[in-house]
């Protein structure tokens, strides 16, 4: 019997094969790009930059900064900005920009820390809502709901009310106020990722959830997490600045900018450096973590990164 010879059987997977998880999910981020990307916006760049020097000084405040923080000189008191001292000193003598570099490490640290809790515990429900859905999603959300229906910054003060001003406290404060935020902005995020086909194809061959939520669904739902955790450190440095203002946040003697504000309205008139120079530092610094989100929004954005990138 003449013809074409029967095509050779497929080869069958063999049981490494049949365990292996499909190969759909999507390529990992191109971080060398994005880099690449924001890089070539000079606003975010620009904005980066100066984010990186000002940590930078609140990492080794002692060292950048000309006197202690608490030196008093009652001789050189109310003292203008002079090549002795650049900023002026204050109302006990004190060098204004060795207080506003020392300052630094504060208000930094505060929001840095207040934003990675907010991070951390909003992140983690978010996901939980958002992968499960249902019950969960119900009732984490509605304790969500009732948080964030408090104005924050009463929020902030009942939490400082019962625990006491300080640092530590502050950062706990500004904490609870911001976990709300992640939550939405990841539940949001995980919603539209998990019924993706590498999420139900990973699902299928027997995929855990702790699996499928670390590998598949965090990672591309990263991008809004990402944009929100730089907007939330801006906002993070105004609240501290803002409860230390109203002395419940960092106390005296030590160095804060929001306190140094506060120290310094007695003397508005007469001493307008003891106020300028703080209030400069907070607006740059929220500034730049503003203009920075938006940049890693753009970047992130994949039609804003098509855009960008000449439409690769």
């Amino acid at each position: 019997m003449t013809g074409q010879p029967y095509p050779e059987p497929a080869a069958s997977p063999t049981a490494t094969e049949a365990g292996r998880e499909p190969s759909l999910r999507p390529a990992r981020p191109r971080w060398r790009e994005t880099l690449g990307l924001l890089a070539r916006n000079p606003t975010a760049a620009g904005a980066a930059t100066v984010l990186v020097l000002v940590a930078l000084v609140a990492v080794f405040d002692q060292q950048l900064a000309p006197e202690g923080p608490n030196e008093i000189s009652v001789e050189d008191r109310l003292q203008p900005p002079s090549t002795e001292h650049w900023f002026g000193t204050d109302d006990l003598g004190r060098d204004v920009l060795s207080r506003i570099i020392l300052g630094a490490s504060v208000s930094l640290r505060v929001g840095f820390t207040a934003v990675g809790i907010a991070l951390v515990v909003g992140t983690l429900i978010g996901l939980l809502a958002g992968y499960y859905g249902k019950w969960v999603d119900d009732v984490l959300m509605r304790f969500m709901d009732v948080i964030f229906a408090f104005p924050a910054v009463l929020l902030a003060i009942a939490v400082l009310a019962v625990r006491g001003p300080g640092p530590t406290n502050t950062a706990i404060a500004i904490a609870v106020v911001y976990v709300p935020i992640f939550a939405r902005v990841t539940r949001a995020s995980v919603l539209g990722v998990r019924e993706e086909v590498y999420v139900r194809a990973s699902r299928s061959v027997g995929a855990s959830d702790l699996r499928l939520l670390t590998r598949h669904i965090l990672p591309n739902a990263a991008p809004p997490i990402i944009v929100q955790t730089s907007i939330s450190l801006a906002f993070a440095v105004l609240a501290e600045a803002a409860l230390s203002f109203l002395g419940l946040g960092t106390q005296p003697p030590n160095p804060s900018w929001g306190l140094m504000l506060a120290e310094g309205r007695g003397y508005i008139e007469l001493a307008w450096w003891i106020a300028f120079f703080p209030g400069m530092a907070i607006f740059l610094v929220v500034l730049c973590f503003n203009l920075l989100g938006d940049g890693l929004r753009d970047v992130l954005d994949p039609r804003q990164r098509t855009a960008m990138g000449g439409g690769r």
